[in-house]
């Protein structure tokens, strides 16, 4: 007998693995951290980097910036791909620029709303 089909929508089921995996991680940093925004980036050798974003008095990052900087922070040379959740609707230029500089242009950048669902994939 086959399993019911689940309700991920066509878009959630086309993504990589290990695309899927990325937003999972930036999904459960948010959760963890009660914080606005969670990140996950994969390096070039697959090694992922979670962050969630900071909010102190003297230190304001986004969680993709955060997690970009402790990919370059622990010698990733490049980056495959990078995953946002987070209620806003798109993921901001200087995410985006951080993003560039250590993964390139072709670099995918996923974002996801608070449930984890997919909404776009953008290339820096």
């Amino acid at each position: 007998m086959l399993a019911p089909m689940s309700d991920q929508s066509t878009a959630e089921q086309a993504l990589d693995p290990e695309d899927r995996k990325i937003l999972t991680l930036a999904r459960s940093a948010r959760a963890r951290n009660a914080v606005p925004e969670g990140a996950a980036v994969r390096d070039e050798t697959g090694r992922t980097y979670v962050a969630g974003s900071v909010a102190l008095p003297s230190l304001q990052l986004s969680a993709l910036r955060t997690a970009v900087a402790m990919a370059v922070a622990s010698g990733a040379a490049s980056l495959e791909a990078a995953a946002v959740v987070s209620e806003a609707d798109e993921v901001t230029a200087e995410d985006l620029a951080a993003v560039r500089d250590l993964g390139g242009p072709a670099t995918s950048v996923l974002l996801a709303g608070p449930d984890g669902t997919h909404r776009s994939t953008t290339h820096t």
